[in-house]
């Protein structure tokens, strides 16, 4: 006999939030902008893969982590590649190779094709590449804890649109890589080859009419569940839910170049703050031209919170660690030495880990 413990009421007790696991993907993002120290970025990236491992489902958009790896690492070399071939601003003294180098005209100063190539301009493009690699696993691993489905269900009446738009773009990915696995699998049962020239124009044909196929399906699908379709709303209603939303949004940015500034630090935080308030009001107000209900909403519960906080965490401390101490967090290369890695912005970084000690959610 089944207890009540067991039922679906447990299981969306134990579901954390999709929005809890993108806010903290988006948190550690941030904290990946503010520097460029190697040890830091790769330990960002590990406690960000630890965290999926124990904790996305089988589903085909926690099977992309991977692919998002796979582009991050490719920016990451095209990040090096610019640099041997278009040259760098960085000064350096130690020679790697000379390449044979191409005259261009005379509007074309300050760019260089080939030359001199030094260790310092490698390594800088290597921390820089490695900064915009760490964003994109960050974004994988939020598509791999909260699909973009589930997270449609929770945004405001408002943003469903937009959110839909979002989503159908952020799920074409995983698809695509679940058609090119398939494919593959099927032509080397069958003695196909599947690598090469050949073997990816006899893949990428049925995946394009696939996703062409795809796109149709998901339009009739959207008609027919009348997607679109808006309720009477007061013209008052309109005009009010106007004003919150632009003057909510003119104050987070007016609040925010305050906080950016030293002359704003007295104003920028209450309008920041009183424009993060009118803009969820109008949002809120927004959300009745829009006439949805949602099935088994996920709730906001003690996890959501763990989950967020310890990426807001990350961000608050790296960002704290940036301002006071730029050097640790944005090592040299001119002299070229070696990163060091500091110790307290390293142990903010391990508090990225704390979700992976939720409790997993269960199917």
């Amino acid at each position: 006999m089944r207890s009540p413990s067991d039922g679906p009421g447990a299981r969306r007790r134990a579901t954390v939030h999709p929005g809890a696991w993108w806010l903290w993907a988006i948190c550690l993002g941030t904290a990946a902008t503010r520097t460029t120290n190697p040890l830091l970025l790769g330990l960002l990236i590990a406690a960000s893969a630890y965290v999926v491992a124990t904790h996305r489902s089988p589903t085909p958009a926690a099977r992309s982590y991977t692919a998002f790896v796979k582009l991050a690492l490719a920016v990451l070399l095209v990040r090096v590649l610019f640099a041997v071939a278009l040259g760098s601003p960085i000064p350096g003294t130690h020679t790697l190779l000379t390449l044979p180098e191409v005259p261009l005209p005379h509007w074309a100063q300050g760019i260089r094709l080939g030359g001199r190539v030094t260790a310092e301009a490698v390594v800088f493009a290597v921390y820089d590449g490695l900064k915009l690699a760490a964003l994109l696993i960050c974004v994988g691993a939020a598509n791999a804890l909260a699909g973009p489905a589930r997270l449609l269900k929770s945004l405001p009446g408002a943003l469903y649109e937009t959110g839909v738009a979002v989503v159908v773009a952020l799920t074409f990915a995983p698809h695509l890589v679940a058609d090119v696995q398939r494919l593959r699998a099927a032509r080397r049962l069958r003695g196909r080859p599947d690598r090469g020239l050949r073997g990816l124009l006899q893949v990428g044909l049925p995946v394009l009419e696939s996703a062409l196929e795809r796109s149709v399906a998901l339009a009739a699908a959207m008609e027919s569940r009348g997607y679109g379709r808006t309720a009477e709303v007061p013209a008052r209603v309109r005009r009010t839910t106007s004003v919150l939303t632009l003057g909510g949004l003119l104050g987070v940015c007016a609040g925010t170049y305050g906080l950016l500034t030293a002359e704003g630090g007295a104003y920028g935080l209450p309008l920041l703050l009183a424009g993060v308030v009118a803009a969820l009001a109008g949002l809120r107000l927004g959300g009745r031209r829009s006439p949805r209900t949602r099935y088994r909403p996920d709730p906001w519960g003690p996890r959501a919170w763990l989950v967020t906080g310890s990426g807001a965490a990350v961000a608050a401390l790296l960002t704290l660690a940036s301002v006071r101490d730029p050097l640790a967090l944005h090592p040299g290369v001119v002299p070229l030495v070696a990163p060091a890695l500091p110790l307290w912005p390293a142990s903010a970084v391990l508090l990225a880990l704390l979700p992976a000690f939720v409790p997993k959610e269960h199917p």
